[in-house]
């Protein structure tokens, strides 16, 4: 983590899951469609590490409410529980809570269908709409 989100940080941290992820590994990023991903330098360094394949997430995609929700788990359930004095004793923290997922990793997984989720905005929107407010 940096305190500033700009390319060439991005590309340091690149250049460090380069060093750590074994060579014969592909390396699947997902990222936003910030500017910060797609300056020229970065572009030339994507292409000469074609293992690195990214992904940028549409707007408002549905499937990265999954990501937020796990970051959602980090919140409530490890940093709100802790006290942090420091950034150190946060990025530790985090490092900890990360470790501990890894070992038993869960998937996040929608559990209604489509069709469920829209009924429940229907009705909500039922309910809200003729409220009398």
């Amino acid at each position: 983590m940096t305190p500033r989100h700009r390319a060439i940080e991005f590309k340091q941290f690149l250049a460090r899951i380069d060093q750590a992820v074994p060579g014969e590994l592909a390396v699947h990023l997902i990222v936003a469609t910030s500017s910060t991903h797609k300056t020229p330098a970065l572009q030339r360094w994507l292409v000469a590490h074609p293992r690195f394949q990214v992904h940028f997430t549409p707007t408002y995609s549905s499937w990265l409410n999954l990501v937020e929700r796990w970051f959602a788990e980090l919140t409530t359930k490890w940093l709100r529980r802790g006290t942090h004095r420091s950034v150190g004793e946060l990025i530790a923290s985090i490092q900890s809570w990360i470790d501990t997922w890894n070992q038993e990793p869960r998937p996040f997984v929608w559990t209604k269908t489509a069709d469920q989720i829209l009924e429940n905005i229907t009705r909500y929107l039922q309910r809200t709409s003729n409220s009398g407010h």
